[in-house]
């Protein structure tokens, strides 16, 4: 029964309060805030580099390249 609880997969309320607890010993009451700060500084970057790059894609796909433009003409 105990080995059914130590699942990889554990994201319910129970075993975020075990991870809580487990980084409040490990790192104390003075790192957390600023590892918090940390994490949501860098999602937050991920965040906009993601959505600058599915820009980047709609744009290409509104706009033919100028090849294709070319390629066009030619014919």
């Amino acid at each position: 029964m105990i080995e059914s609880t130590f699942v990889l997969g554990m994201t319910g309320p129970t075993g975020l309060i075990i991870i809580s607890i487990i980084a409040l010993i490990l790192f104390g009451p003075k790192k957390l805030p600023q590892f918090g700060r940390a994490i949501g500084s860098t999602l937050r970057e991920f965040k906009s580099a993601t959505e600058h790059i599915t820009d980047d894609d709609e744009e290409s796909l509104d706009t033919p390249s100028t090849k294709s433009s070319k390629q066009r003409r030619d014919k």
